[in-house]
């Protein structure tokens, strides 16, 4: 009576579906019901993957196996910890494999013992007036100061890096990630901790050297201007 009862409490709408529920739909072979699960944790998933193997195709297929074996033993989901660390941990331990096999060496991925990243200190972040659309120059701005930070991110040690992808990106706890990677709470809050130092002073050193270049007057704009000079004297 108490399974028919849960039977009943379940929307019919899979998009309407908490997580449980939604695994427990794969579980009983409801395709509509696995690609609603795909498609609300396709992001977290493959950022994972890419924080790990740095590869935009080879994260992709990472996902795209790791669903096929959470497909297969989502019968032997328990609930013990959310659907998101489940699937999260299957990626990783898809993803670190994947190195292990490709790299042939043993320090491939150390995560051993042993929300957001980019804090303003009190200080607000500068922004466009609100409501305000957005001109195609910042766009532009916007999408290399983005090429930037995943640049840096990616540049992070291995056992750093995915440890900030979900702890600053995926806004994981401690303990999610914890879960997730299999390391020690206090693990994941002394590597986010050095990541983020080590993100800073590398943005820090970036933008030094954008200042020193700000505003610049060699090339066209000095030829512009030298010959606009000398066309009026």
């Amino acid at each position: 009576m108490k399974e028919r009862s849960m039977e009943q409490r379940r929307p019919a709408d899979p998009a309407q579906a908490t997580d449980p529920n939604l695994a427990g739909m794969v579980a009983a072979g409801d395709p509509g019901a696995f690609e609603v699960l795909m498609r609300r944790h396709n992001g977290a998933l493959y950022r994972t993957a890419r924080s790990i193997v740095r590869d935009d195709a080879e994260a992709e297929d990472i996902v795209q196996e790791s669903y096929l074996l959470a497909y297969r033993k989502m019968a032997h989901f328990r609930g013990d910890a959310s659907l998101a660390t489940w699937l999260t941990r299957i990626v990783v331990n898809e993803a670190t494999g994947r190195l292990r096999k490709t790299r042939r060496r043993a320090d491939i991925i150390a995560l051993v013992p042993g929300a957001n990243g980019f804090e303003t200190d009190g200080e607000e972040a500068m922004s466009d007036e609100p409501g305000a659309p957005e001109t195609p120059d910042t766009a532009a701005l916007r999408a290399e100061a983005r090429r930037l930070i995943e640049a840096r991110i990616d540049a992070l040690p291995d056992q750093l890096r995915t440890v900030f992808m979900l702890r600053a990106v995926e806004d994981l706890s401690v303990q999610e990630t914890s879960a997730a990677l299999g390391i020690p709470e206090a693990t994941v809050r002394s590597q986010y901790f050095r990541a983020r130092g080590l993100l800073r002073e590398a943005l820090a050193r970036d933008f030094d050297r954008a200042v020193d270049t700000a505003f610049s007057f060699d090339g066209e704009r000095c030829d512009r201007i030298v010959a606009a000079v000398l066309a009026r004297l």
